[in-house]
């Protein structure tokens, strides 16, 4: 049955336990003479001697009940299902839940069964019994076990009056929906909201009012608070989306105006959230998907032309104004009030003296040998975006080396397209030099790319004295531009994080941006030696920062494994 496969191995099997997986085998075939107190005892055992994780055993069992459930219970699968939810709380909480969900997902499949129906509509006043036996704590399950028996029977007012009263008629109808209030009433008093507004919504107790769905919402329950909202009619829903606009919480507002047709009360909510995407994306670097975003709509392409000022990316402003004649749009604004450059640092407040591009190998060789002649670099590298879910990252394009004073930014692609041998010997050179201190900045994950681009090279394989800043500054937040300006004073513009970095030639701009981020590193190393107190600064500040220093001799240790065995 699958579910004996996770039995133990150690050892051979005693006969009481082949007896006993036999017993099982045989009760799960056929569950005609099987009482619900055996199976589920039988199920527990199943699990407690089963080898795998929780999860994988859960997935197995829950396959075993749903074709157990087949095999001629009696009086009927969901009948025998009830009696089964009643055994199972006296397993203890260890069991108790997930049995519980075990065995009403395993009906689900069911209800299309036609010889089973009978069973079904029989079931559903034992179901409501059960449900009377939870909320008066006759029976303990969880509220979310109460929820699924809800659902899972499809439990109507009628079936909880039969349940109270023993009928069906009008009289009782009303007297089963005033006494279900009451446990309403105690559930929203101690806050166990979910299953008050099942109840509220399943049998249409009016008990709830414009307080209780604020007090949903400002503790982050939108879900509840929307069905709720739902089932309180329109002028509800209006509030819901008031409430959400005051929260600038666009996206639920946008989602909510659509599903109930009220665009015609809220005309500006999908502009706006529209609004609300493009920034987002700008603020990310994402402006190609920002300009697809916008692309349909006038206005919101005007908007993202202001956020391409706003934030100094001149060339997206000129670029946008061209492709979609915007240039009277651009007239129209004030520069100086739109971008202020001092917000962020640049190459000229660093002193930086010169980038240099390098893309042949003469350039490639003089840059080595420049570098080598630092103590300390800053490293960091691009590659073009790639938005296609589930789709591989592009390859690296660039890898900028930066001392204080300069920068060598290397295309790795023409490099690696025109001397590969070259490429490898030179940054093995750099990568793996005891007298030079590499800085990065979750340089890891550049590794780990460069590795996935450039596999064939055992440059990025192996380094000595990698010092990753993201772990020496850990409690800076804001990536980068937050340690830029934690420790320089300002940050860093992010905004051409995601152009594209395999077209040729680069931008002036991008060149700045790509050597910024190399360059910056190795001030901020620098002005963070230079807080240290002065007593004793060339031991205490130095054991500081060694510490996070690290080296890796992957390639060698590969060459070296198979001469051991």
């Amino acid at each position: 049955m699958g579910c004996f496969e996770e039995v133990s191995q150690e050892g051979p099997q005693t006969n009481q336990h082949t007896d006993e997986r036999s017993i099982c085998l045989h009760a799960f075939s056929d569950l005609s003479h099987v009482p619900p107190a055996t199976f589920i005892y039988l199920l527990k055992d199943c699990y407690a001697y089963g080898t795998n994780k929780a999860t994988s055993k859960f997935k197995i069992l829950l396959q075993l009940v749903k074709a157990a459930l087949h095999n001629g219970p009696q009086p009927g699968p969901f009948t025998y299902a009830v009696q089964c939810m009643y055994i199972v709380p006296l397993l203890g909480k260890t069991y108790s839940e997930g049995f519980s969900h075990m065995l009403t997902s395993s009906l689900k499949h069911l209800k299309s069964v036609e010889s089973v129906k009978k069973d079904f509509l029989e079931a559903k006043h034992l179901a409501a019994q059960l449900i009377l036996d939870i909320l008066d704590s006759v029976v303990p399950h969880e509220n979310r076990i109460l929820v699924k028996l809800l659902e899972t029977f499809e439990i109507e007012l009628r079936d909880m009056a039969y349940a109270l009263y023993g009928s069906e008629l009008d009289d009782d109808l009303v007297k089963a929906r005033e006494h279900l209030r009451q446990y309403v009433k105690c559930f929203m008093e101690s806050e166990s909201n979910a299953i008050a507004v099942a109840l509220i919504t399943r049998f249409s107790i009016k008990c709830c009012d414009e307080s209780f769905l604020i007090k949903l919402i400002e503790s982050n329950q939108l879900d509840i608070a929307e069905e709720c909202a739902t089932f309180m009619g329109k002028e509800m829903i209006s509030l819901v989306i008031q409430k959400y606009l005051d929260m600038q919480m666009l996206k639920s507002a946008n989602k909510l105006v659509k599903e109930h047709d009220l665009t015609e009360e809220f005309p500006d909510v999908s502009y706006l959230y529209k609004e609300s995407l493009v920034k987002k994306l700008a603020e990310k670097g994402c402006w190609d998907i920002a300009e697809i975003r916008a692309k349909k709509e006038t206005k919101l392409m005007e908007y993202l032309v202001y956020l391409a000022m706003e934030a100094g990316y001149m060339e997206k402003v000129d670029e946008l104004c061209q492709r979609y004649s915007l240039e009277g749009y651009f007239h129209s604004l004030v520069p100086e009030k739109v971008f202020c450059g001092s917000d962020y640092l640049d190459l000229k407040k660093l002193d930086v003296e010169e980038i240099v591009w390098v893309d042949e190998t003469n350039g490639l060789l003089n840059a080595t040998s420049c570098i080598e002649g630092f103590k300390i670099i800053g490293m960091d590298c691009e590659w073009r975006p790639n938005f296609e879910k589930n789709s591989k990252p592009s390859k690296v394009s660039i890898i900028q080396i930066a001392s204080d004073k300069i920068a060598f930014i290397f295309d790795l692609i023409k490099l690696y397209e025109d001397n590969p041998k070259v490429l490898d010997s030179c940054f093995r050179r750099i990568m793996c030099s005891s007298n030079i201190l590499k800085l990065g900045y979750d340089i890891q994950c550049d590794l780990h790319q460069l590795t996935q681009s450039y596999g064939q090279l055992e440059c990025f394989q192996s380094y000595e004295r990698l010092l990753d800043m993201q772990k020496l500054f850990k409690w800076v937040t804001g990536g980068l531009s937050g340690l830029s300006k934690e420790i320089l004073g300002l940050g860093l513009n992010k905004t051409r994080r995601n152009s594209n970095w395999e077209q040729r030639p680069l931008s002036q701009k991008q060149k700045e941006y790509a050597a910024l981020d190399a360059v910056v590193l190795v001030h901020i190393f620098h002005e963070h030696i230079r807080r240290q107190p002065q007593f004793g600064v060339s031991e205490g500040c130095k054991a500081e920062w060694k510490s996070h220093v690290v080296s890796s001799h992957f390639t060698h240790l590969m060459k070296i494994i198979p001469l051991l065995n």
